[in-house]
């Protein structure tokens, strides 16, 4: 419903086994004009192909190619759409095999979609790209890991995209689960989005094969980063090295540029055509730019081969007592221990430091939240980690809200730590 007013939809299609959900969508705005249902009716709906037959079946003259605005995944707020109002419309030619890199052959391949079609990568790579090839795809309705495996076996698949928490609940299957399915059709499984830890991803290659590809992009562009199994194998933890054709440097805290292994932001090139702007946000697109680079608030470092690592997002550090913590170091950590199934570490206040770190967690099925089980996950930090970097505190949750993208939400995960001083701060 925010997005369909915030971009001023005027034709909404819904698939019918939305329902409500899509009635209520429309309930956020004025401006939509027409309603199309898809596969059935629905109540304030036309029929798709009823409306479709009024038109004629002839070519339009002279046809004006349009082009797509897709929204971020909302990391650190509200989603933001992304036009880039220079660049010239595309259609599907443009991003067909050719320009992908997946070389598709409508023959022999077969693409996974694992992901929400809205998000930038699934759509570009497991839609867009095999639709324009002619290659046959497989949707799903809702991610599960068993399934996962289970269509690959049935329909040969030889290419999907992931994420790290796909990774991290394919590994969790038991032994005996991961043997029963053949998934030798596979030769390529890209995947990016957000961080993965290096035992999770070492762990896939050994299971998969070398035949996992890394990327480091934005749905505002920029980026370049891609990495192989091989590459990786010998730069564990690493996004890539800056490809020929791209400019991204990282900027330290006070504007300079950072040199190997120093932490900064990091910010990539506009294009010489077509840069982008945040849709009816022109505070949040100039905050982006510095001259002719734009930052999307992630932050890594260069090693001295020039290799990208990330660290984490600028609205996610968390600083106690002046010095800054990177959250997702310690996720990948805990994310080691047998009992923990999902992680989120945050910065929550503290008088003397300002933030000190707490760790929320997920355990797996068997373990039992308790003083014992905080101090034994503490104890684990320490023995990877600085004695600084350890969390001061222990939280446990059924759950922990990702994305379908697979990001954290750590801002909700944070939000109910702040209330009270929010609350204080008003009055």
């Amino acid at each position: 419903g925010y997005i369909l007013d915030n971009c001023e939809a005027r034709v909404f299609l819904a698939d019918v086994s939305l329902g409500d959900q899509a009635a209520g969508a429309t309930s956020h705005t004025d401006a939509l004009q027409l309603n199309l249902a898809v596969g059935g009716t629905l109540p304030g709906f036309d029929n798709y192909l009823d409306h479709l037959g009024a038109y004629p079946d002839t070519n339009i003259e002279n046809p004006t190619r349009g082009t797509r605005m897709l929204y971020t995944s909302g990391t650190t707020g509200r989603p933001k759409g992304v036009i880039r109002p220079d660049r010239a419309p595309v259609g599907a030619a443009a991003t067909s095999t050719s320009t992908t890199g997946l070389n598709l052959d409508p023959d022999t391949d077969t693409s996974l979609c694992t992901g929400p079609a809205y998000h930038a990568a699934p759509l570009a790579g497991d839609i867009i790209a095999p639709l324009g090839a002619g290659v046959r795809m497989v949707l799903m309705d809702k991610w599960d890991p068993e399934e996962t495996l289970q269509l690959i076996e049935r329909y040969q698949v030889t290419k999907c995209h992931m994420v790290a928490t796909m990774f991290h609940r394919l590994l969790q299957l038991p032994q005996s689960v991961r043997e029963r399915y053949d998934l030798s059709s596979l030769r390529r499984v890209t995947h990016g989005a957000a961080p993965t830890p290096v035992h999770v991803k070492r762990a896939m290659i050994e299971w998969f094969g070398p035949i996992i590809m890394e990327y480091y992009a934005a749905t505002e562009g920029g980026g370049g980063f891609t990495i192989s199994s091989e590459e990786w194998l010998r730069k564990p933890g690493s996004v890539g090295r800056l490809k020929k054709g791209y400019d991204n440097r990282i900027i330290t805290e006070d504007g300079q540029e950072a040199g190997p292994n120093e932490i900064g932001t990091i910010y990539f090139r506009k294009p010489s055509v077509g840069g982008f702007e945040y849709y009816k946000d022109p505070q949040k697109t100039a905050d982006s730019y510095r001259g002719d680079y734009y930052t999307m608030g992630d932050l890594g470092y260069f090693d001295d081969e020039g290799y990208l690592f990330l660290t984490g997002r600028s609205a996610e550090l968390i600083i106690s007592g002046g010095v800054n913590i990177y959250p997702q170091e310690i996720d990948d950590v805990l994310l080691q221990h047998p009992a923990v199934q999902d992680a989120c570490c945050i910065g929550v206040p503290n008088e003397e430091f300002g933030e000190e770190v707490k760790a929320v967690v997920q355990l797996r099925p068997g373990f039992k939240a308790d003083a014992a089980l905080s101090q034994a996950l503490r104890d684990f930090v320490r023995e990877h980690l600085a004695s600084f970097k350890v969390p001061r505190s222990v939280d446990y949750c059924e759950d922990l809200p990702r994305l379908p993208s697979g990001k954290i939400q750590r801002r909700k995960v944070r939000e109910p730590y702040w209330a009270d001083t929010r609350a204080s701060a008003d009055a």
